[in-house]
């Protein structure tokens, strides 16, 4: 039976310490995130992690008792990429807020995996300083606690979805360049779909995407592998909805 301590949190136990221990949690933590970003995330194990760091499994449990050890050790990780540097914090909320949010979101796309593998994580040091970070931005707004937890839940709401959708556009760019005949399949089986006429307003945007738009490059190429399959205009339209968010919050929450 696992004693008390194997089943606790990992932050409820001291680090390793002294002249035994050889790795850090740190490095621990970086050498899962690696395999984690080469391979996905399946492929994050105890042997894994212990080979890649030259030591063997059951020295690993010296410093790690879990697999739910290792995923925490991945969010906090993952979560120190999000922090601002103390001395770069904007002083205004609406561009911190934003650069948390930027931050969130690239961190995000960067651990694609990362969306679906840490739900379960157990919330560490870092997680604490980011939402107090997050908090911190909103001192001076005039908002309730509800406000703050409102207003913070929402803006983590629209990065998710917009990390979500990236990945996902990213993934289907890579798709089509490994198999081209796969997209060349599927712009066929779309066209012949525009073409029954019940597809309107598809039709009608397919069609103006085609022509080239000097004052608003951006619609370009919507139909193909043009820029909706682009980082850059992935993160131009982040932006873009991020400005529309902070500008509606700051008019429904008054925000001075």
């Amino acid at each position: 039976m696992a004693s008390l301590e194997e089943n606790s949190l990992i932050w409820l136990r001291p680090e390793p310490s002294g002249r035994k221990p050889r790795y850090t949690r740190e490095q621990i933590a970086r050498t899962a995130l690696a395999i984690a970003d080469a391979e996905g995330f399946e492929a994050v194990t105890m042997k894994r992690i212990a080979s890649e760091l030259g030591s063997s499994t059951m020295a690993l449990y010296y410093y790690v008792h879990t697999k739910a050890d290792i995923i925490a050790l991945m969010h906090d990780s993952i979560l120190e990429e999000v922090l601002i540097p103390a001395d770069e914090v904007p002083t205004d909320w609406r561009e911190a807020t934003a650069e948390i949010s930027r931050r969130s979101r690239n961190a995000l796309v960067a651990h694609p995996w990362s969306l679906a593998s840490l739900n379960d994580a157990q919330f560490g040091p870092n997680a604490m300083r980011h939402y107090e970070q997050s908090l911190a931005a909103l001192r001076h707004t005039g908002l309730t606690t509800a406000q703050k937890i409102t207003l913070t839940a929402i803006l983590d709401d629209y990065v998710v979805g917009s990390a979500i959708h990236t990945v996902e556009s990213l993934e289907r760019a890579r798709a089509a360049e490994q198999n081209p005949a796969i997209a060349t399949d599927a712009m066929a089986f779309g066209e012949a779909l525009l073409g029954t006429g019940d597809f309107p307003e598809l039709a009608a945007l397919y069609e103006k995407a085609a022509v080239p738009n000097d004052e608003d490059p951006a619609a370009d190429g919507l139909a193909a592998d043009g820029p909706a399959m682009d980082v850059d205009h992935l993160s131009d339209q982040f932006e873009a909805g991020l400005s529309a968010l902070l500008d509606g919050l700051s008019r429904s929450m008054r925000i001075t």
